[in-house]
């Protein structure tokens, strides 16, 4: 690839919350070919194999993904297809033409029992089958050779879609109180962080191709500093308030509850939170703290 032929870059899940930013903020980096869930079925792998080989794009973008946590404990081989082995396709394809392959992967990765944050170097141990998935994709890229960008991030959130963030607000207008769990700890990450960091990554290896291979590998991608899921309700119902959003719970009115005293199909981490070290120093940029951008999120909903 060379800066005086913009790459074709192919975007998958271009209609999810990290999709839809990424939509925007790869714009400048080349043309962009963005296929929704809809025009490209992960879970089709023969008709993924035909799309990569029509579209021969330089970039491969995978913001798409399983996500439904729980369901994915009893649709575990649905999980797998689009999880591990959508990106077996994606990065055999990159291996075999040169391509760069960026793919997004998760905290649940880890059993969430290390007591600081999780590095890029500290053993998986999934607990679900959400996570098992999303480690055999991570392993089958690394496997492949093919360069790539493998970005494990969490909490994320967008004013476009469903998340956490959005769901408090709901409640909090219907209700005169909520209950959350505060003995899990992560860091909310917005899907325009998320977006515009992917972007930065690329560029670099774009416009300094003699330090490219170099930068290929696994990073760690989430806001800096971090919460409880209860630490995180307030600070969204209290930025709420002060924007004047009508509530009938305030954040004083969020219940902290146990894990045990909201049980799931599928075990959540108790520890998400995410070590950023390494892509701080590599790509030399600074991590904002979580709560800048819930505000701009909430500053953006409409009243």
């Amino acid at each position: 690839m060379s800066a005086s032929k913009p790459p074709r870059i192919l975007l998958l899940g271009a209609d999810g919350q990290v999709g839809w930013e990424l939509r925007r903020a790869l714009l400048p980096l080349g043309t962009v070919l963005p296929y929704t869930r809809a025009q490209a079925d992960l879970s089709d792998l023969a008709g993924l194999k035909a799309l990569l080989e029509r579209e021969q794009p330089q970039i491969l973008v995978n913001a798409a993904a399983y996500t439904a946590v729980d369901k994915a404990e009893t649709e575990m081989e649905s999980a797998q297809r689009i999880n591990a082995e959508a990106p077996q396709v994606l990065a055999d394809y990159a291996a075999a033409h040169g391509a760069w392959l960026v793919h997004y992967s998760t905290d649940y990765v880890f059993d969430g029992r290390k007591a600081a944050p999780y590095t890029e170097t500290d053993t998986p141990n999934p607990q679900s089958a959400y996570g098992r998935s999303k480690l055999a994709g991570e392993q089958t890229i690394a496997a492949s050779g093919c360069r790539h960008f493998l970005l494990r991030t969490s909490w994320v959130y967008a004013a476009r879609g469903g998340n956490f963030a959005k769901t408090m607000l709901k409640l909090a207008a219907e209700r005169d109180s909520l209950r959350v769990i505060a003995d899990q700890f992560g860091a909310p990450t917005s899907a325009e962080l998320i977006a515009d960091v992917t972007a930065l990554a690329l560029h670099r290896v774009l416009f300094d191709p003699a330090r490219s291979d170099r930068l290929s590998g696994l990073y760690h991608l989430t806001a800096s500093g971090s919460t409880s899921w209860h630490g995180y309700a307030q600070a969204v119902l209290q930025q709420a308030a002060a924007r004047g959003l009508p509530l009938r719970c305030s954040a004083a009115q969020v219940q902290a509850i146990g894990t045990q005293d909201y049980p799931l199909p599928a075990p959540r981490p108790a520890n998400s939170r995410l070590d950023c070290a390494k892509l701080q120093s590599t790509f030399d940029l600074v991590l904002p703290p979580w709560p800048t951008q819930v505000h701009r999120l909430i500053d953006e909903l409409p009243q």
